[in-house]
């Protein structure tokens, strides 16, 4: 943004409500979950959670941007984000943007690399629905990867989901390479009790507790937590608070858990599908990227309640240095690292951890602990690296020629491997493995360099301390061979298991971090965005406070992001709260089905007999191989009016009826 086109945005015959919305105060975070709808001359923004074209305006520049740099440390998405709304929204000049990444390659946990011969490796993937409003605003605008202009990142990836509908057909397996009916929740009227009394709790009650200490053991034991655990990789010992807030943030996709029609997945790899075409955009503006920097500690300077980053403290090439940061420049630092400290495994060898006293020598870990001593503000960050036991599992690459095991694939896959399209449609858990085991294939090739006659496929586990049930050590403890020799036990392969190995390169990553941001938490152990007083310094990632978003997403890497942006440059522009799927009548009916096993619930035999007929019928669940015309058919009434009877058998008057719906919906809500 020149100053030519400052003097003419100031000079315009909007100089008025210019004038006016600068002395307008806005909040850049709204909480839809503490808001009362409605309309007045105090709603003069649209609502946190309405989500449209109308809130993808862009927003005025910041007086003196042009003047101002920015420095932003990690590379991750959040990093990258954080560029791209800095350019985008805050007209900064490319060129007053660097980035200090510790690494050799940019993208942090958005990594893919390798080669057919040697064998390629991703040590995780993310996996994406629709409603990632500030993800998806950044690559609607970001040039697509293999498609000519204007097409964006956005474009290619509509092109190819919605021609090509995820989903799975081998969600669970058991008893050496079965299918297990994965057709329902399995979750009897107590356990469903146990998920709504969650779903009502306040936030504020969670504090430090874990999932095993808010459900009863059969609730550990059911589909419905085989779905969760291993689609998101909670274990029994992970935080329940944020397992709530998992649940409203994907309540709409509820009914999509164990066939996975509700997830999206990019043509390749996240690292080539995202961090390549974003970060080409920022270098093409003149973003500059210095790389193998460790950044360890930053100067602050601290009044009254006020804080002021002056330096950045860095190593690179063993060389100790020392950034100047004006009091108007600004900071962004990406504080910890659910990747950090990876240990790398093959075929034949082991993946050995170095962790130094529980928390790293780089800068993810290091540089938090340090912020964490000068300040509370800056949270607990020993909450989520403390327990490297608790917050480690590791995955597995296999780089896999014609064998067997692609035989096998075959017959899981909704699409043969080889066609281009959605192979398994996401994860495949072996129920019955000691180590919780799964694995999945996505749309091949995987890396845009794959030779036609390989696939890559993607292995994890969730229980590291546990002998394998065919190899008799934990995975952790075992090569690449042994870990794709359990695998193969599970899938009924185990005497096809040397053509397998012959035909498979194999790589592991053992990493001590990476479900950390799970791990129990309070309030005031994660730092918000940007720390009250902070003047300059923001920061972003996983372990970073919102208001309602979950961790381990892109999105909320990405809200963290923008929420620093439009925070430090008081830009006059709203960043939307999570999708409000979770006050959608329709989509609470429909998880309400989805979770009574698809049957039908309490009182739905009176919601179709009022609705039938109507405007509004089409709000009603249907059920299994239903159409709309069967919501005309008597009956559900009648059948749930019977068991409504039962309930109010011995309870003759209304009062004592009142009694009984008072003290069940006190019991949901937690109350005594």
């Amino acid at each position: 943004m020149t100053d030519e086109n400052l003097d003419s945005i100031k000079n315009s015959r909007l100089k008025t409500h210019i004038n006016a919305q600068a002395e307008q105060a806005i909040d850049i975070t709204p909480d839809a979950s503490h808001t009362h709808l409605h309309n007045g001359l105090d709603t003069s923004l649209p609502p946190a959670d309405l989500h449209g074209a109308y809130t993808n305006n862009r927003p005025l520049p910041t007086e003196g941007v042009g003047e101002r740099n920015a420095y932003i440390i990690g590379s991750g998405i959040g990093g990258l984000s954080a560029a791209f709304f800095l350019i985008r929204d805050g007209h900064m000049p490319g060129k007053n943007i660097t980035f200090l990444e510790e690494g050799s390659v940019d993208g942090g946990a958005l990594d893919g690399a390798g080669n057919a011969e040697q064998g390629y490796i991703v040590r995780g993937g993310r996996e994406m629905e629709m409603t990632y409003q500030n993800f998806w605003d950044v690559f609607s605008e970001i040039p697509a990867l293999e498609l000519p202009e204007p097409f964006t990142v956005l474009d290619e990836y509509r092109i190819v989901n919605d021609a090509d509908k995820n989903w799975s057909k081998a969600r669970l397996l058991e008893n050496q390479g079965q299918l297990k009916d994965s057709s329902t929740m399995d979750l009897t009227k107590l356990q469903q009790v146990e998920l709504v009394k969650l779903l009502m709790a306040r936030k504020e009650d969670l504090d430090d507790i874990t999932v095993e200490q808010w459900f009863s053991e059969g609730f550990l034991a059911t589909n419905f937590y085989t779905f969760w655990r291993t689609m998101f990789a909670f274990q029994n010992w992970h935080s329940v608070l944020e397992m709530k807030l998992y649940m409203h943030r994907f309540l709409h996709l509820m009914d999509g858990l164990n066939d996975m029609t509700s997830l999206v997945f990019p043509k390749y790899n996240q690292y080539d599908s995202f961090v390549v075409p974003l970060k080409n955009w920022l270098k093409e503006r003149g973003v500059h990227f210095q790389t193998n920097t460790i950044v360890t500690d930053l100067d602050i300077q601290a009044q009254d309640d006020d804080m002021t980053t002056t330096a950045i403290e860095c190593r690179i090439d063993d060389s100790v240095q020392r950034i100047k940061i004006n009091s108007r420049d600004l900071v962004f630092v990406t504080t910890g690292s659910i990747v950090e400290d990876t240990a790398y495994g093959d075929a034949v060898t082991v993946p050995e951890l170095k962790v130094n006293d529980q928390a790293t020598h780089h800068s993810g870990w290091t540089l938090w602990k340090n912020l964490a001593k000068k300040s509370s503000k800056f949270g607990k960050p020993e909450k989520f690296y403390g327990n490297v036991a608790a917050s480690t599992w590791e995955s597995v690459t296999l780089t896999c020629k014609p064998s067997p095991l692609m035989d096998k694939l075959k017959e899981l896959s909704v699409n043969d491997p080889y066609s281009g399209q959605t192979v398994t449609g996401g994860i495949i858990t072996f129920t019955d493995s000691n180590w919780l085991m799964s694995f999945t294939v996505n749309r091949q090739p995987h890396f845009p360099d794959q030779p036609d006659d390989v696939i890559v496929m993607w292995v994890y586990a969730l229980l590291m301390d546990k002998a394998g049930n065919y190899v008799k050590k934990p995975m952790p403890e075992c090569t690449g061979n042994e870990i794709l020799t359990e695998m193969c036990y599970h899938l009924g392969l185990i005497n096809e298991v040397d053509n397998i190995l012959a035909a498979t390169k194999i790589r592991t990553a053992l990493m001590p971090y990476i479900t950390g941001q799970f791990m129990p938490r309070a309030k005031g152990d994660r730092p918000w965005a940007v720390p009250t007083g902070s003047q300059n310094l923001a920061l972003l990632g996983q372990f970073v406070e919102t208001h309602n978003d979950v961790v381990f997403t892109l999105e909320s890497s990405v809200r963290t992001a923008r929420t620093g942006v439009y925070s430090l440059l008081g830009i006059k522009k709203q960043i939307p709260d999570i999708y409000s799927g979770q006050y959608d009548i329709r989509r609470l009916l429909r998880a309400t089905r989805t979770l009574n096993s698809d049957e039908p619930f309490l009182g739905e035999g009176l919601l179709r007999r009022f609705l039938s007929g109507t405007y509004f019928e089409h709000i009603l669940p249907l059920g299994p191989n239903e159409k709309p015309e069967d919501l005309h058919k008597p009956g559900m009434l009648e059948q749930q009016l019977i068991s409504i009877r039962r309930v109010f058998e011995e309870s003759h008057t209304l009062e004592n009826a009142k009694k009984w719906l008072h003290k069940m919906a006190d019991g949901l809500r937690g109350r005594d």
